[in-house]
């Protein structure tokens, strides 16, 4: 690998965290702004003494005194009235040699919460920008209000609304948690206290020490408020549920928060909303004990996902919350970024959502995880289910995050078909046993019917004989049954289910064994990253590679 190679320049490309400058007149003024933008995103790599050209090579220019522009550079971005903040240490910035060739490597990570926005200059509402697939824009007067609303180190639903009384919350709705609540925690002492003690001790409730009046919190009000209320502190509250099944109409089901036929806070929306989009998943017969039980991990996964929606949304934020149930997807749909990084969100490990009292909620009673690893369990689930990831997409002004869960019916197809070729075969092969026993049968009486005194002798034997043997048939064609059912039901067991993805990922591997991620990406229309999630589900199994990375080759398991 060549310097050049080393620095993973094709993993910085993708979602445009990648940006080259010539540098040839000492550190660029715009370099400022790919600061921030990286800074404030997802990270980002810039090169300076690099030409990128139209076809996405690269040429190497150089520097000639590093040095000096290194130190310019450090100066530059500790200056406050440069950048607000440097984020970056003595690693995050190298020369390199390239062919004797001098080029600097400035790899920017994502700030964290706390330091962000990053801005050039000293105005944030000026400064800040951001990066997307075209490269830095400024934030508007939204976009940094939102990242500056989560810098704080209190979650945003932890806030004390002093506007709304604690008895305008919905009865019927409290009354339904704490149903919930009983449930999982028989005998706990919180379940004989007063309805104000209760939504206290739950953090749904907090008194005001300027008056000594309790008052929701932003999530009692979010959880137990009906809509009316809600829209006090959050004007742009809005919750949209919709089906889309038929293309001649906009929706075919549709449950949002402004009907004024239900409360409008979001745990009535979860429950609502997770028996629509869980009613037509299969639920297998399988009993602990005398009580069945039908909450399968695909089910688990959506609940998951739905949860991490209604928790991670910005309630200030443009357009609500919005869920979408397809015939062949979920999408999901928050105002909003993660307070995390999405890699960091998808490897697990790490929890920062930016309503954690909701969440905490929810915990209570036993819906969702808290330990940061609800999310890569979702990806595991739906991997092993519909033989594809969830993906995730950020999208700017307004920030929205949607995550989408592709199904399939492959799965039943293939086992349909099997248990349909299971039956054909045994079918035929009872048919065949059932004629070989019935001509055996007329043959023993046309046997017997011409049979002389000698013949009837040995009649019993010869019966005994063709009985012996027409057992044999019987038990060989019992076996053979047996054998078919067991070959698909290890079919049906060890089978991945592949994705359209997929397939035409194995078409193109065996049209091109030699062919790239990049190519395979630009051919069928996907990122790299989803690429690389896919390929992943199908190595060992379907697909494996011979040799290294570059030089090497695909080939497909037979």
């Amino acid at each position: 690998m060549t310097p050049l190679d080393q620095l993973h320049i094709d993993s910085f490309k993708e979602g445009n965290r990648f940006e080259a400058k010539l540098a040839k007149g000492g550190i660029p003024n715009s370099i400022w702004e790919t600061y921030s933008s990286f800074a404030n995103t997802e990270g980002g790599l810039i090169l300076l003494g690099v030409k990128e050209n139209k076809n996405h090579t690269f040429a190497i220019e150089g520097i000639q005194n590093p040095e000096q522009l290194v130190k310019a550079f450090w100066d530059g971005v500790n200056n406050k009235k440069v950048v607000n903040i440097n984020i970056l240490n003595n690693s995050n910035v190298e020369i390199k040699d390239i062919d004797g060739k001098h080029i600097i490597a400035i790899n920017v990570p994502r700030a964290e919460r706390i330091y962000r926005p990053v801005f050039k200059g000293q105005d944030m509402f000026s400064g800040t920008y951001r990066r997307n697939g075209e490269g830095d824009y400024i934030c508007s007067r939204e976009e940094v209000a939102a990242i500056f609303r989560d810098a704080g180190q209190v979650t945003q639903d932890n806030k004390l609304i002093t506007e709304v009384s604690l008895d305008t919350l919905c009865k019927e709705t409290i009354t339904h948690y704490r149903r919930r609540f009983m449930l999982v925690h028989q005998g706990h002492i919180w379940n004989n206290l007063s309805d104000v003690d209760f939504l206290k001790k739950i953090g749904a409730a907090k008194i005001n020490h300027e008056d000594g009046v309790v008052y929701p919190t932003a999530a009692g009000l979010l959880m137990f408020g009906y809509e009316s209320e809600i829209m006090y502190e959050y004007p742009l509250y809005f919750l949209d549920y919709q089906e889309h099944f038929d293309e001649t109409t906009r929706w075919s089901d549709r449950i949002v928060s402004s009907s004024g036929e239900w409360s409008g806070n979001i745990f009535d929306f979860f429950f609502k909303v997770f028996n629509k989009l869980s009613e037509d998943i299969k639920r297998p017969f399988v009993l602990e004990g005398i009580t069945r039980v039908d909450d399968t991990p695909v089910h688990k996964a959506i609940r998951e996902i739905l949860l991490n929606t209604l928790a991670n949304a910005d309630y200030y934020g443009r357009c609500g919350v919005v869920i979408k149930k397809y015939k062949d997807r979920f999408t999901f749909e928050n105002p909003g970024t993660f307070r995390i990084s999405i890699k960091e969100a998808i490897d697990g490990g790490m929890s920062d959502p930016r309503n954690a009292t909701i969440l905490k909620m929810f915990s209570m009673i036993d819906i969702g995880e808290r330990a940061g690893s609800g999310i890569p369990g979702v990806f595991s689930v739906w991997n092993k289910a519909f033989g594809v990831s969830p993906e995730y997409t950020h999208r700017n002004s307004p920030d929205r995050i949607m995550t989408t869960l592709m199904l399939s019916d492959l799965m039943e197809y293939i086992s349909e078909n099997t248990v349909e070729k299971n039956e054909e075969t045994t079918q035929k092969t009872t048919q065949k046993t059932e004629s070989t026993t019935q001509k055996t049968t007329q043959k023993i009486e046309e046997t017997t019917q011409k049979s002389d005194s000698t013949v009837e002798k040995k009649t019993p034997k010869v019966i005994e004989n063709v009985i012996e043997n027409d057992t044999k048939v019987i038990e060989n064609g019992q076996k053979v049954i047996e054998n078919v059912i067991e070959k698909d039901s290890k079919v049906i067991e060890n089978i991945e289910f592949l994705s359209e993805n997929q397939k035409a990922i194995i078409k193109m591997v065996i049209e091109n064994p030699s062919i790239s991620k990049a190519k395979l990406a630009e051919a069928i229309g996907i990122s790299e990253n989803s690429i690389s999630r896919n390929i992943e589900a199908l190595r060992g199994q379907f697909i494996r590679r011979v040799g290294p990375d570059k030089g090497g080759h695909w080939e497909v398991i037979k």
